[in-house]
């Protein structure tokens, strides 16, 4: 089995189907977040640092970095962003921007292996950015679509996703260190949104070889009750083969459905992430628990 491995100045966290599912915080954003957008616009970091805070000890093992606010340097702010982020936690970080300039200003910041979000299968963006992942020896995220937008064929989706990990591996850059999205949609608007993702997740396990990682908040776009969706949608995605996703680990509903396919996909260890998290702080000991203690104090 293929493993991804990412790290911090300190930490190191592993991304492959025989792991625990990787939850990447996705809070540090300021799309649609106006008051977080005008406070990075204006130099005022003090919620990006607070929400890497949250995140982290909300259960998540990495975090994502964007900047992406109109009319700013956006290369510069994101790289301020990296730095502090990494400042106030110890986990790796995702490296998030459309532009160019702005992921290559987050590589040199970045401390460790960071994550580098993202690639499309566009040939210009291919041939600008593979390199800059080679020069980096990070990993990066393989978007599943090009110029001509994205499919609702899986098939093409897939053979999108088979089209950069082969030019990634032209370049060098081994299938541990890729990523593919095979693109979430919204299920409200594609009735078969769920189906496309699993089967496309399936043929990266199977055929590419290779991890998956999705931004899962797409699929409940428009619909109510949107925690109990994505964490759903996250469990049945996990059991298709998912390995990492972009979502929000303060959504509690989110976060335990990911926990309990962890249980049902044999990756936590004798239930003992479940058990420490579900415990009743007051309930009586077992017999057993008894008997320790009361070894204990002889």
């Amino acid at each position: 089995m293929t493993t991804t491995i990412l790290s911090s100045k300190t930490k190191e966290v592993i991304i492959g189907a025989g792991h625990p599912f990787v939850i990447i915080g996705e809070r540090i954003n300021p799309t649609g977040r106006k008051l977080l957008a005008t406070e990075m616009s204006a130099g005022d970091f003090s919620r990006v640092k607070a929400d890497a805070r949250a995140q982290v000890q909300a259960g998540a093992q990495m975090l994502d970095v964007n900047a992406g606010i109109p009319l700013v340097d956006e290369p510069a702010i994101l790289a301020q962003a990296i730095k502090l982020v990494q400042e106030v936690t110890d986990v790796p970080v995702s490296i998030d921007s459309s532009i160019i300039e702005a992921l290559e200003q987050g590589l040199a910041a970045a401390v460790g292996k960071p994550l580098l979000n993202s690639i499309t299968g566009e040939e210009e963006r291919l041939a600008r950015l593979l390199p800059l992942v080679k020069k980096y020896g990070c990993a990066f995220i393989g978007i599943s679509n090009d110029e001509s937008g994205i499919s609702e064929d899986p098939d093409v989706r897939f053979a999108m996703a088979q089209k950069i990990v082969q030019r990634a591996q032209d370049y060098g850059i081994p299938k541990s260190d890729i990523l593919i999205d095979p693109l979430v949609m919204p299920i409200g608007a594609m009735r078969q949104a769920g189906q496309a993702v699993f089967r496309i997740l399936r043929r990266c396990r199977d055929e590419l070889e290779v991890n998956t990682c999705c931004g899962a908040s797409n699929v409940s776009f428009g619909l109510p009750s949107r925690p109990v969706l994505n964490g759903t949608f996250l469990a049945m995605a996990i059991a298709n083969g998912l390995t990492c996703a972009i979502t929000n680990p303060l959504e509690e509903t989110i976060k335990r459905a990911i926990m309990a396919a962890d249980v049902f996909m044999g990756h936590d260890e004798n239930c003992m992430t479940w058990i420490q998290a579900n415990r009743d702080p007051t309930a009586a000991p077992t017999e057993g628990g008894r008997r320790e203690r009361r070894r204990a104090q002889h």
